[in-house]
């Protein structure tokens, strides 16, 4: 059996800190529209809460949803595995994505994992694990904070990078740009001027600022406003008020790409 592709994680973890994104790929096509679906998180930590979790979300859209669970350390797996039930496997492996059968997974979820990386190890993992992906698959890379409130992450295809998400606990927002901590690996150390994420960051603070007096009706509704107030200042935000009240924001990754 060839080795794990990547290296141990410091594997935290905690109750609740993924549902934003869980809460995102339970809204991608693919699970719904699949005839096989499997999804595999790749890198759950210590223990297998967040996998658990994540089964029990996506079979409120689709029931008969599978996840593996996948690590690279032997024990987390071993301990992992006492705790299985039903819809819910561990594998011990890495990258590379090992799943029952060798199956092609629907969705790939990848967490907290590339941050310890380096950033020009980035593109080669994202393409291990799309060469995974079923044709109309989808892969979710991307970090949070230790509780979850503030989180970020990029959605690609088998071919690309195609949006770039963020998502925060609107209630404990002071400035948007919160997030810059929590950026995945391809964009972090591009917060600096002159890149894009940072032209992105510093438009959303001013935007923040300016819908302050809308604050007296809540936060949700600033949100709203901010990200109006982005779109028309000419940054291409994706979809509408449904996905914008969750704290969510997205855009085309090329708005936000790294400069070459």
């Amino acid at each position: 059996m060839p080795s794990p592709i990547g290296t141990v994680t410091r594997g935290t973890t905690g109750h609740n800190r993924l549902r934003r994104v869980d809460r995102w790929i339970a809204t991608l096509p693919v699970l719904r529209l699949t005839d096989d679906p499997l999804v595999a998180d790749v890198g759950y930590g210590a223990s297998p809460t967040t996998t658990l979790e994540l089964r029990d979300r996506l079979a409120r859209v689709r029931p008969d949803v599978e996840v593996t669970g996948i690590e690279i350390e032997p024990g987390r797996v071993a301990r992992a595995n006492a705790a299985t039930r039903d819809g819910v496997t561990f594998r011990l492996g890495g990258f590379e994505t090992p799943t029952p059968g060798d199956r092609a997974p629907a969705v790939i979820r990848a967490f907290n994992v590339l941050r310890q990386y380096r950033e020009s190890e980035v593109g080669d993992a994202w393409r291990i694990m799309q060469n995974r992906l079923q044709p109309a698959g989808a892969l979710v890379e991307g970090t949070c904070n230790e509780v979850g409130r503030v989180a970020s992450w990029i959605t690609l295809d088998r071919e690309a990078p195609r949006t770039f998400t963020i998502a925060l606990r609107l209630a404990d927002v002071v400035a948007p740009s919160v997030v810059a901590e929590r950026l995945p690996k391809a964009l972090i150390h591009r917060n600096v001027p002159g890149e894009p994420i940072h032209r992105f960051l510093v438009d959303l603070d001013r935007a923040w600022a300016v819908s302050a007096p809308i604050g007296a009706y809540g936060p949700r509704q600033r949100w709203i406003a901010t990200v109006r107030a982005l779109r028309a200042g000419g940054w291409p935000v994706l979809h509408g008020q449904r996905r914008w009240r969750l704290g969510e924001l997205s855009v085309p990754w090329e708005s936000v790409a790294p400069n070459a």
